[in-house]
This record gives structure tokens, C-alpha cells and sequence, in this order.
């Protein structure tokens, strides 16, 4: 039979192809909900304790505005090249997907080097009644930076084995979802904790 069912049993079965399932997308949704919901409760209790601590807060500390600016810059810069990794590996363009995905992930390593600068800088330790917080809220963002480059390492590595493709795109979306949150979320500390003091 050249037609698209088969009798069976005196039953007729469509064989089209059952839809594409989406875990990679939907975990890393989920994922990522679940990390950013941390951090805005840490921005949060940062937000709280920064108003009870008054005049006080950071009165030590010199944190200039410059570093964490050009920081929301480059990750501002990243979600370029990271749509531009989606767009191309949705189109097969192989080329193209490896170089944005390099890009994004040499702006992502240039932000956890200013993070680490800008701790140094600022000078900020874990016996102040400030520093828990500061760095719970910033070194949990740098450890979901970090996690999001690790994830979009082992991500390349699939799309140069030719696992992902117009076809299947899920692990370039995937890791675009996380790096998205990562770069919203840096946006709210920016302003949080940086511009506010």
C-alpha cells in the first residue's frame, strides 16, 4: 500500500510523524524559572536589609558605577550574538552558529573577568554585615553566567557533531533561554544593588 495509513486489524492508523517533543526546551525553561526566582529573592532580601542598614550600607566601599555599566553592556552585547546563533542554526547555517556561539561565549568570559575585577575593586569582605548579601546576590548570578557557558559548551559540541539543525534546534534554544534570563537578571542587580548602593 502506497498510502499514508496502514489497515490493521480492520483499523486504519495515520503514520504521520508524531510531534517533535520539546524536554531540552521545556527543562531549561523550567530550569531557569527556578534560578531566576532565587536571585530576585536574594535582590529581595539585599533590597530589605539595604533600607534597614541606612546611611551605613557600603559606607566603606567605593563601588564605581563605570565597571558594572560596561558589564550590562557586554551582556547586552551577548544577546546579539546568542539570537544570532538561534537564527542561524534554524537555518542550517553551520558557519554561522559556531561563530555566534564563540562570540557569545568570549562576552560571557570578558563579564565574569569584570566581575572578579570589580570584586577586587571594590573591596568588599564577608565580615561586613554587607558582604553575605553582596555576594550572594552577585556570586549567585556569576555562578548561573557560569553554568550558562558551561551549558552552551556542551551545546557546540553537539552542533559540530551535526546533532542540532534546522530540524532540531532545541539545544540552541535551550541555551539561549538560560543565557536570556542570565542577562535580564544582571539587569536588575545593576540597578539594585549598583545604582541604588
Amino acid at each position: 500500500m502506497a498510502e499514508s495509513s496502514a489497515a490493521v486489524a480492520g483499523r486504519t492508523y495515520d503514520t504521520a510523524p508524531m510531534p517533535r517533543r520539546r524536554e531540552m526546551l521545556f527543562g531549561s525553561a523550567f530550569a531557569t524559572a527556578g534560578a531566576s526566582m532565587l536571585i530576585v529573592v536574594l535582590v529581595a532580601n539585599y533590597l530589605i536589609e539595604r533600607t534597614a542598614g541606612g546611611d551605613q550600607w557600603l559606607i566603606n566601599n567605593q563601588i564605581p558605577l563605570t565597571q558594572p555599566t560596561m558589564q550590562l553592556i557586554t551582556l547586552g552585547m551577548s544577546v546579539v550574538t546568542m539570537q544570532w546563533a538561534v537564527y542561524s542554526i534554524s537555518r542550517d547555517d553551520r558557519y554561522h552558529t559556531y561563530m555566534a556561539i564563540g562570540i557569545t561565549m568570549l562576552l560571557g568570559l570578558a563579564f565574569i573577568n569584570q566581575t572578579t575585577f570589580l570584586y577586587r575593586m571594590a573591596g568588599i569582605t564577608i565580615e561586613q554585615p554587607e558582604g553575605p548579601l553582596f555576594y550572594a546576590v552577585t556570586g549567585g548570578h556569576l555562578v548561573m553566567i557560569a553554568l550558562a557557558l558551561v551549558f552552551m559548551v556542551l551545546v557546540l559540541f553537539r552542533v559540530l557533531a551535526g546533532q542540532y539543525s534546522s530540524r532540531m534546534p532545541d539545544g540552541v534554544g535551550a541555551v539561549a533561554i538560560l543565557w536570556y534570563a542570565g542577562v535580564a537578571l544582571y539587569a536588575l542587580i545593576w540597578f539594585a544593588v549598583y545604582v541604588q548602593k
